[in-house]
């Protein structure tokens, strides 16, 4: 049974990307282009983990995360910050929204697919 990764990604050629790499590391992936569908999609399909934008339209990724820990549910679900903010802080600002790691723009493939071995094993 392949893992279920939920993608919040605002930015089309984003998306794709990250959807690609994914499914060819054999993750079944779904898809939310904002905050709002974000935190609806993990609450319809519980995924195994969120790859979270923080920049996003509706609601951002920071208030999306939020909710999602705040949820008994969906508490458990690691949650990676996507960004382009690499800004010093952006980090901590990130872990203390209740992400559970950081991964910042343009994504290092490496990185990513060593934090998600981490986080799914």
């Amino acid at each position: 049974m392949s893992k279920r990764i939920l993608v919040v990604e605002d930015n089309p050629d984003n998306r794709i990307l990250i959807t690609d790499v994914l499914s060819s590391m054999d993750y079944e992936v779904l898809v939310a282009v904002d905050g709002e569908e974000g935190l609806s999609m993990a609450q319809a399909e519980v995924p195994d983990l969120i790859l979270m934008d923080l920049s996003l339209p509706k609601m951002d990724g920071w208030t999306a995360t939020n909710l999602i820990k705040q949820d008994g549910k969906l508490a458990h679900i690691p949650i990676i910050a996507l960004t382009a903010h690499a800004m010093v802080g952006d980090r901590e600002k990130a872990l203390q929204a209740g992400c559970d790691d950081y991964v910042s723009k343009p994504i290092d493939l490496r990185e990513l697919a060593s934090k998600l071995a981490h986080f799914l094993s």
